[in-house]
């Protein structure tokens, strides 16, 4: 009896409601939690070797300026990753998005029906890359980085290497109501925010994303199950396009300026930010609210390296440092599931 009441209280002690969702949580987002450990350890480091700078406001201000633009492209990425795939045509998907919303504007066509001609441009762009890969039965990565150069070649072609100025998009509705800024704080960052919920909610709670977790796990077993392997997996790359146009939109409007390299320094950031926020490279696990403090911390490193003092020949050494310690972390965090 002894044996059978001390049985019974252990198990009231470990269903006690107060701590097993706790517990459940940290579990369920130790990858998320670990990125944010990591981001918060650096900017202590950063704030310790210069207080002055780090103290002041406008330095993350101008951080938030343009880290939109990487969330937009680092939320659909993880849907990619997690399906089993990589997308590296991004950069130019976005670049071509983004002279959609420039050729429109300078036709004197309203900036908000550019932005929306850019995004079902760029999202057909995602879905034809798609195509290409699933139904052409090739690799990803080289597909991908074949479409990136060749995307590149067809803007550079097409615009004759010159760039597109918009200075009156400053006066227009959509620039105050995506890219203004509200008390000192850029509105874009808002928007950004809102779609990396939108990509949580759509990746943990929809069946589109129970549908990505398990074709990325095993696609015998999705087939077997019912799930349509290949479609599903060209839809993550039309979410893709429609990331990249986003992201391509906005920052046209932070510049008021297309240029034909729009998007081309975003590859590896966008990549690292991806795995240094706790999605794993195999494939069926993954963590868009990871991502985007992932995103967070590769946008600081850069900021961080100069405000403390060092050249700009450190940023590089440190993308690295930052990318090799978390995925460690995460290594040793998080159990390989099968």
């Amino acid at each position: 009896m002894a044996d059978v009441a001390h049985a019974k209280a252990s198990e009231a002690v470990d269903l006690h409601p107060s701590e097993r969702p706790l517990r459940r949580f940290i579990v369920a987002n130790r990858a998320a939690l670990g990125s944010l450990s990591i981001f918060w350890l650096m900017l202590l480091a950063f704030f310790t070797a210069n207080p002055v700078v780090f103290s002041n406001w406008g330095l993350y201000t101008a951080v938030m300026t343009t880290l939109p633009v990487t969330l937009f492209l680092v939320a659909p990425l993880v849907f990619v990753v997690t399906s089993g795939e990589i997308d590296l045509s991004f950069p130019a998907v976005m670049g071509l998005a983004s002279l959609a919303f420039a050729v429109v504007v300078q036709a004197g066509y309203d900036p908000l029906l550019a932005m929306l001609a850019a995004i079902v441009f760029g999202t057909l762009l995602g879905f034809g890359v798609g195509a290409l890969v699933v139904y052409g039965g090739l690799s990803s990565l080289v597909a991908t980085l074949g479409m990136n150069f060749m995307l590149r070649g067809v803007i550079l072609i097409v615009t004759n290497s010159k760039s597109i100025a918009m200075p009156d998009l400053v006066d227009s509705v959509a620039f105050k109501l995506f890219s203004g800024k509200v008390f000192g704080f850029p509105v874009q960052m808002f928007w950004a925010v809102l779609f990396v919920v939108f990509c949580a909610m759509l990746y943990n709670r929809h069946r589109f994303g129970a549908h990505v977790h398990v074709v990325g796990d095993n696609p015998d077993s999705a087939n077997e199950m019912g799930i349509n392997v290949n479609w599903t997996r060209v839809k993550v790359f039309g979410l893709m396009g429609l990331g990249a146009a986003l992201a391509g939109v906005f920052s046209t409007m932070i510049n008021f300026t297309w240029w034909p390299t729009s998007g081309d320094g975003y590859l590896l950031p966008v990549i690292a930010s991806v795995f240094v926020g706790g999605t794993p490279p195999w494939g069926g696990i993954g963590t868009v609210i990871g991502g985007a403090i992932g995103a967070m911390t590769v946008s600081f490193i850069q900021t961080g390296v100069v405000g403390v003092g060092l050249s700009g020949f450190y940023v590089q050494f440190f993308y690295g440092l930052i990318i090799i310690l978390s995925l460690l972390g995460h290594r040793w965090n998080q159990v390989r599931y099968r």
